[in-house]
């Protein structure tokens, strides 16, 4: 397994007992000088952490090139834990944060990845209206073909 290259650790004004840090990581595997950005965030226990770089690879070969570079990106991927409430709030305003940027960024494509993802799908998807994509933790390996749909103009969710 590749070191990270780059570690980025937002929100530091919440308390670590209740909410870990985001993490992006980039690596000589998951950068692949191609034209598609994709940055990830991972929120949450270790787990996280691994389906992230998980989620990278697979989008890697699918000619996404892993950035650290928010405002560059063409799609981002928030991976989630919902155990504590406050996680689910952190993860609420970086959303907002994110989409201010896809404001400016049209195409950018916004995603919710994980346990937080499956259990407000709908909450995020119709109600809110705050991501594109919507992936349950088991379901990374679809990411392709939901990306393919969001693409197309519609909204994805596994």
């Amino acid at each position: 397994m590749s070191q990270p290259l780059i570690t980025l650790d937002f929100l530091d004004k919440a308390p670590a007992a209740e909410v870990l840090p985001a993490d992006v990581r980039v690596s000589a595997a998951t950068r692949t000088g191609r034209a598609r950005k994709l940055y990830i965030e991972s929120y949450g226990c270790q787990m996280n952490f691994s389906d992230s770089e998980i989620v990278s690879s697979i989008l890697a070969a699918e000619g996404f090139d892993t950035t650290e570079d928010l405002a560059g990106a063409d799609l981002v991927l928030l991976n989630t834990c919902s155990i504590r409430e406050k996680a689910e709030q952190t993860v609420r305003m970086r959303l907002k944060q994110i989409n201010s940027h896809k404001k400016r960024k049209p195409g950018m494509l916004v995603g919710v990845l994980g346990c937080m993802a499956e259990r407000l799908k709908s909450k995020f998807l119709e109600e809110e209206k705050i991501v594109d994509l919507v992936v349950g933790p088991d379901a990374y390996r679809d990411l392709p073909q939901l990306i393919s749909q969001v693409d197309g103009g519609q909204k994805a969710v596994n």
